[in-house]
């Protein structure tokens, strides 16, 4: 039956219109399509881990907690379990899967509600990368024909792996590897059926099927997982009575720093160069720290503080550092007794007087001038100028006793106030604090006489750099890290040690003739139980008590320990350094390999 000649002109038109709309439709949905030949260069955030000298994870710094993994090396089992509950026909269909849409209208319209997606995993990776989560027909559109490009470009495994390395998690895993370790504390190789189950039930909703936050959602989610697995002939009925039996999870696997003050401050060493970057690009970061060192700091601190505070009030700090003094490498590092509690770091930020721990500078600027260990000074009383008109400073000895001339090593050994301040004013208060600022010192220093008693704050990372210099006569620039390698293991940096010589090898021999007679008849003579080596050092008190050291080293390390409160009060009655921080230092060296 043929139309009416005058309603051809109505229907034609009509025709050409709605044709017309459609391509309009189509060609504006599509103008704007994104490349997904981009996908070559595509490179996810991905966390950054801090390693060992030793090759032990120390820290992951990350933005979205993702660690990629190639799409060969994620277990089969898991694979199914995500193509069970998400995409049944995904090795079938060409992007876009029409039977599974029909499939899923149907059960919405029985369901009268959307009970079913209809979206493949290439449509939910195509969602991810380059839409925008907006409900539209143009998208849709878009959302189709890329899929389709996508197919055509990239294997099965390629997209799902993409898909399965991009899925967010929850609890802020954001792929399947950073989910493994959120939520088992494992990698992806070592899941089991149950668990990467569990993980593919979590993508649809992962707060409503957390297992932290709903259980019972979680286990049917899982239950539904392994029973499309099993329906689907991926696993057997023996795999899913086992599957089905595992608990789940009872908390989060949420990493911790090792040794975290020295990883927060390398942290803000590597930001300040890098920015965002050691938080987003994978960076595999390889610290200074020895691991087992590292351990043996911290228990020594807590050992320390806890003995301490048998005898006194409690609130007391402490803070360790070990370091190499030829290469810098600071090899343990402890700043303070509970990092999470505070993260004031005592070892590098806090400004403390050293007492006598100060004095060894005096004596080696005396031995740069050409003095030696057996030169004698005097020990008397003596008054200086003090700092206002009309006012003297009359140093005082700690026991009261005052003995005549004295050797150098006696003084230093016996930590001899006035013989010290007598001898600081002989060399010369410009040339201590040249020396001191060659060696590493970089706080400023008064230029008056309780100077060479340690009235001048500086930082334990300071001066144990500065110690450094007694050890091996050169100073050396501190070191956290070794070398960068990026996500694809290329070197991006690696450090080298920066020293400067700055005493004479003859001069290094008698700092440690002089640190050595402290340690057999001075303040440090407890450190002889260590007996495996020779060791030196000196104990460093402030008035009333307030700060307590000790810092020294062997033939490989140099050692500092602080202890102290906050507010600069007093520790306790006679908390001196050999009281207080020398049996930290003894325990540490006692105990490394």
């Amino acid at each position: 039956m043929s139309l009416p000649n005058w309603s051809r002109f109505i229907v034609v038109p009509l025709l050409a219109m709605c044709v017309g709309a459609l391509g309009g439709l189509l060609y504006w949905s599509l103008s704007d399509l994104p490349e997904v030949n981009s996908l070559e260069s595509y490179t996810p955030l991905e966390s950054s881990f801090v390693y060992s000298s030793d090759g032990q994870v120390l820290a992951e710094l990350y933005l979205e907690r993702r660690n990629f993994i190639h799409h060969y090396n994620i277990p089969d089992h898991i694979k199914k379990a995500f193509i069970a509950i998400e995409d049944q026909r995904f090795y079938s269909h060409p992007g876009v899967d029409l039977i599974g849409i029909l499939r899923a209208l149907y059960k919405d319209i029985i369901a009268q509600s959307i009970v079913e997606g209809g979206s493949t995993i290439t449509q939910q990776l195509t969602k991810m990368l380059f839409l925008k989560p907006e409900k539209s027909v143009s998208r849709k559109i878009k959302e189709a024909v890329i899929s389709v490009q996508i197919e055509k470009k990239y294997t099965k495994d390629e997209i799902l792996g993409m898909y399965l390395n991009k899925a967010y998690f929850g609890a802020r895993a954001y792929g399947i590897e950073a989910a493994a370790q959120t939520y088992f504390g494992k990698s992806v190789n070592e899941l089991t059926l149950a668990e990467a189950a569990m993980l593919a039930g979590l993508q649809k909703a992962p707060t409503m099927y957390s297992p932290f936050k709903n259980a019972d959602k979680t286990w049917i989610r899982r239950q539904v997982v392994l029973k499309k697995m099993l329906a689907n002939g991926f696993i057997s009925e023996g795999d899913y009575e086992r599957a089905n039996a595992e608990p789940l999870p009872a908390a989060p696997h949420n990493r911790k720093y090792e040794a975290p003050y020295f990883i927060e401050f390398l942290r803000q060493q590597l930001e300040s160069q890098y920015g965002d970057k050691i938080y987003t690009s994978g960076f595999k970061i390889y610290s200074t720290i020895d691991y087992t060192m590292q351990k043996i700091a911290e228990k020594a601190i807590q050992n320390g503080i806890k003995a301490i505070e048998k005898r006194v009030k409690p609130g007391v700090q402490a803070a360790l550092i070990a370091m190499d003094p030829r290469t810098g490498h600071i090899k343990a590092l402890v700043g303070g007794n509970d990092f999470w509690e505070t993260q004031f770091n005592r070892a590098t930020q806090a400004l403390r007087q050293p007492g006598s721990a100060f004095k060894p500078f005096v004596y080696a600027t005396a031995l740069e001038s050409g003095m030696t260990a057996d030169d004698e000074i005097l020990d008397e009383p003596i008054s200086f100028p003090g700092s206002r008109p009309g006012l003297m400073w009359s140093p005082k000895n700690y026991d009261g006793k005052y003995r005549g001339l004295v050797s150098l090593k006696t003084a230093l050994a016996l930590s001899i106030n006035t013989a010290t301040v007598r001898l600081a004013h002989d060399v010369g208060l410009q040339d201590i604090i040249e020396l001191t600022k060659k060696c590493g010192i970089k706080s400023t220093l008064q230029p008056y006489l309780p100077l060479a008693l340690g009235a001048s704050d500086v930082t334990l990372l300071e001066l144990t750099t500065a110690y450094g210099a007694f050890a091996v006569g050169r100073r050396v620039e501190p070191l956290t890290y070794e070398r960068i390698l990026n996500r694809e293991g290329i070197p991006i940096e690696e450090t080298l040690s920066k020293s400067e010589e700055v005493l004479s090898q003859e001069t290094v021999d008698k700092m440690k003739e002089l640190l050595r007679a402290v340690v057999e008849s001075g303040t440090a003579q407890r450190a002889r139980e260590i007996t495996s080596r020779l060791v030196y050092g000196k104990t460093g008190t402030t008035n009333i008590f307030s700060d307590a050291w000790f810092m020294g080293f062997d033939d490989r390390l140099v050692v500092g320990v602080w202890v102290g409160r906050d507010n600069h009060k007093p520790i306790g009655p006679k908390e001196a350094g050999a009281q207080a921080a020398l049996p930290i230092w003894i325990e540490f060296m006692k105990n490394i390999p």
